[in-house]
């Protein structure tokens, strides 16, 4: 049972941990709510960092998960600006940057994950950046508006979503984009080569240039300045600024040096926990970036990345923080925008775990679902500018289903009928 003198701990400010303190809030919980978030904003969404707020089509105000009154309405506890730097499990408490050591009952670790850096010369260069944090992303607006006032080039090492998103939105600033790829297509990861140059042929259209197969080397500046950037085959590109958008790397320092299960780095890392996102401490749950549990439906070990991920186990977790049975289980979800194409992608399958894929509508006029399947049975679903179909392709996932392929690739076919 949980008691009104119980007090819960959410360490991070993004949007798992913002929805867990709503969820407890809401499922009835009357103890102590405390959140404590590293950065002095408060928690907000990530998705528009690299869309609509960068775009300056969002104001920044939207991008926040709760109105600011909000949390002292929910009598939640903010520490904002103030890091946790060690957990204490024998005693159940955090300690903060200040040294102050906060007691828990129940402590959820929702801390995200930190951009990846370039480990070549020239990082410390005043025009290389990464996309994370809002401060970030108030940054990039400016840099890319600046870029497109002056035709200045902007390089992207890395064509995975957040680095195809930014050149989508330095080419509607009107900045000259240049992405470096160490793939032979966008994308490669997640897509695998069927469907990359789908997105190698949108950018190109808007005049971004690719150079794939190739890695950088070297940042050159001067007085402080990027100048331009130097790839491991030779070649060098202009640049004024660097955009590093290589992958994100899992916050796990706390939950390792508190002794918690990880999962291997090999694999993606993450903080390891059970379908009802506990980790190998029963009073310590994990949520969000941060969290790797094994997922029923595709038999392996998964750390999700991604905004659905965050807004549904950030709940979750609190529930099962009080006591109910909770199965955190659902299919990994994520969408992109860049220019006029929509997407959303559902399901895992990354190169290696499928042996077909069947495209259903026009893939040259980027109007279509595409599938990704093993031995007959979808494993993920792609649509791209195709909507209201997501939920049925989610539901082919979760139930296994083997679809007649002919009536897969058909679109006159009703994609609810290969259900049954």
């Amino acid at each position: 049972m949980v008691d009104a003198h119980q007090t819960f701990v959410i360490v991070g400010g993004g949007l798992a941990g913002a929805k867990a303190a709503e969820t407890l809030r809401s499922e009835g919980f009357t103890g102590r709510v405390i959140l404590v978030g590293d950065e002095r904003d408060h928690p907000y969404e990530r998705p528009p960092l690299s869309k609509g707020y960068l775009l300056g089509k969002e104001e920044r105000d939207s991008v926040f998960v709760h109105e600011p009154g909000w949390y002292a309405q929910a009598d939640v506890e903010l520490h904002l600006g103030q890091p946790v730097v060690a957990i204490d499990r024998a005693t159940r408490s955090v300690r903060l940057g200040d040294g102050t050591a906060v007691h828990y009952d129940k402590l959820l670790l929702a801390t995200g994950a930190e951009p990846r850096r370039l480990d070549i010369p020239g990082t410390d260069l005043a025009g290389v950046h990464h996309l994370r944090r809002l401060a970030h992303a108030d940054r990039l607006r400016q840099v890319l508006a600046a870029l497109g006032r002056d035709n200045g080039h902007l390089v992207i090492a890395g064509a995975g979503w957040i680095g195809l998103e930014v050149a989508a939105a330095a080419r509607e600033y009107g900045a000259e984009v240049t992405v470096v790829e160490r793939e032979p297509t966008p994308l490669h990861a997640v897509l695998g080569p069927e469907f990359g140059q789908v997105f190698t042929d949108l950018h190109a259209e808007h005049g971004v240039r690719f150079h794939f197969g190739a890695s950088l080397t070297e940042i050159v500046g001067q007085d402080g300045m990027v100048l331009a950037v130097q790839t491991d085959d030779g070649e060098e590109h202009p640049a004024h600024d660097v955009l590093a958008a290589i992958g994100a790397a899992p916050r796990t320092a706390l939950a390792e040096a508190a002794g918690l299960d990880l999962a291997d780095r090999a694999h993606g890392g993450g903080v390891l926990v059970d379908a009802s996102l506990r980790t190998s401490d029963p009073d310590i749950y994990a949520a969000g970036d941060v969290a790797a549990q094994h997922h029923p439906l595709f038999g392996t070990g998964l750390r999700v990345e991604h905004w659905a991920n965050a807004l549904n186990g950030g709940p979750a977790a609190a529930r099962a923080m009080l006591g109910q049975d909770v199965r955190h289980d659902r299919v990994p979800y994520f969408f992109s925008d860049q220019y006029d194409v929509g997407l959303e992608y559902s399901g895992w399958a990354p190169p290696g775990t499928y042996d077909q894929v069947v495209a259903r509508g026009d893939v040259g006029k980027r109007e279509f679902i595409a599938f990704w399947l093993s031995e007959g049975r979808v494993l993920a679903g792609m649509n791209v500018n195709v909507w209201e179909v997501t939920e049925t392709v989610q539901q082919l996932i979760r139930t296994g289903a083997r679809p007649d392929i002919e009536r897969l690739a058909d679109p006159s076919v009703p994609l609810e009928s290969l259900l049954a």
